[in-house]
């Protein structure tokens, strides 16, 4: 068992456990670090949604992790924290995504860091959203939907 905020990790808790029962570390585990939702989305007139190449400040590129994750509640006011209560409202996480995923009653796909036991593996599964920019870096947004 591996300890995470001084909560224990379960061996195999997404397949032993509902969403609900996890605890905070398990479900901190859950992430499998492609950085997706931490890209800007847009909902057009007709409720249609389109991922963006145009990550989040507080986003690493290249690592897929948040630079401020403690705080970007207190910087970022578009960012939203997933909970087991929220989660049916984020129907547009990747489908590829562990807490869609187990949400959705499927399993974890081979290249989750749970399941490989290396977090490489998403990287070289080409998980993620290939040549991304800041935000910062923006003009028009239009320019960067995919």
């Amino acid at each position: 068992m591996k300890h995470n905020d001084n909560k224990i990790i379960t061996p195999q808790f997404w397949q032993k456990k509902s969403l609900l029962e996890m605890n905070d570390a398990e479900w901190e585990a859950l992430c499998d670090g492609c950085g997706i939702c931490c890209y800007r989305k847009y909902l057009d007139e007709e409720n249609e949604l389109y991922y963006t190449r145009i990550a989040c400040n507080f986003l690493n590129i290249k690592t897929g992790k948040c630079s401020n994750y403690p705080n970007r509640f207190q910087f970022e006011e578009d960012c939203t924290k997933l909970t087991k209560e929220n989660l049916p409202d984020f129907s547009w996480l990747p489908s590829t995504c562990a807490y869609r995923l187990l949400y959705e009653g499927r399993p974890l796909l081979d290249w989750h860091p749970l399941i490989s036991g290396s977090s490489e593996s998403v990287k070289l599964a080409k998980i993620g959203i290939k040549n991304g920019i800041h935000e910062k870096d923006v003009i028009d947004w239009f320019d960067f939907v995919i």
